[in-house]
Formats: structure tokens, C-alpha cells, sequence
């Protein structure tokens, strides 16, 4: 299911040995525990006319809740924004941001950093290539 949600239930049932039925419930059980967060469709960025991928440190002025929670909406709020983790370390927070191109990304650096006077700084590796992408578990 991590690979592929789409996957048929009757192929499921034959993988793991179960009837179908007991897949389905399984699957019923395991949404409705929030173990199963959400099915998606992945799209391939390049497709989407998505060309670029950069990782993003950011670091803040304060560090009052009230300011880490008014960052995370911003980041939440914004679709460029693909993952964004509150870390320790240097930084205050880890986004991971695309953009069809340079100049969209600046955009974005304008609505989300230099916009707001809490960001102290923020800097940036522009992704080369994409080795390793995934959400999948190590579960079996």
C-alpha cells in the first residue's frame, strides 16, 4: 500500500494470504486509526512543469511560540512549500520548496522571507538531482 495504494484489493489478498474481505476490512481499520493518513497521486514534477527543487534553512529573529506558530501557518498556507520541519541546530526550520524557475522561487523568497520581519535569514541549496523521494515507512 505504500508503494501503491492503487493497488486492487484482490491483489493484495493474494500477496498476503488474506480473502479480500478481510483486506477490506483491514484497510477500513487502519483509516479510520489515522494509520493510514491520506491516499495521494504523485505527481512527477517535470510533467507539471515543476523544474526546480531547493532545500531552504531558515532561521528567526525570536523564538516565541506565538512566532513559530504564525511561520508554520505561512508555510502550511504556501503550495511551493512541499515539506517544512521545525529542527534544533542552526536553523529554526527545513523547507523543502519548488518553483517552474528561478524567478518563481524569488517570488516566493519575497512572500515568505523577506516579507516577514521574524525571518533573521534563510539560506538555500538548490537541488541538483533527485536521488531519493519518498514517504514510504520502513514497516512490514
Amino acid at each position: 500500500m505504500q508503494e501503491d495504494s492503487s493497488t486492487p484489493i484482490n491483489t493484495l489478498a493474494a500477496e498476503t494470504g488474506l480473502s479480500s474481505a478481510s483486506v477490506q476490512r483491514r484497510l477500513r481499520r487502519l483509516r479510520e486509526r489515522g494509520v493510514i493518513a491520506r491516499e495521494v497521486a504523485v505527481i512527477d514534477p517535470g510533467a507539471a512543469g515543476i523544474g526546480m527543487s531547493f532545500v531552504v534553512m531558515v532561521e528567526l529573529e525570536r523564538e516565541r511560540i506565538d512566532q513559530l506558530d504564525a511561520f508554520r501557518r505561512k508555510a502550511m498556507r504556501e503550495p511551493h512549500v512541499q515539506q517544512c520541519y521545525y529542527v534544533t541546530g542552526e536553523a529554526d526550520f527545513v523547507l523543502v520548496c519548488v518553483a517552474r524557475d528561478m524567478a518563481e522561487f524569488e517570488e516566493l523568497t519575497r512572500r515568505l522571507f523577506f516579507g516577514d520581519e521574524n525571518v533573521r535569514r534563510f539560506r538555500t541549496s538548490v537541488v541538483m538531482g533527485r536521488t531519493k523521494v519518498g514517504l514510504t515507512l520502513p514497516i512490514t
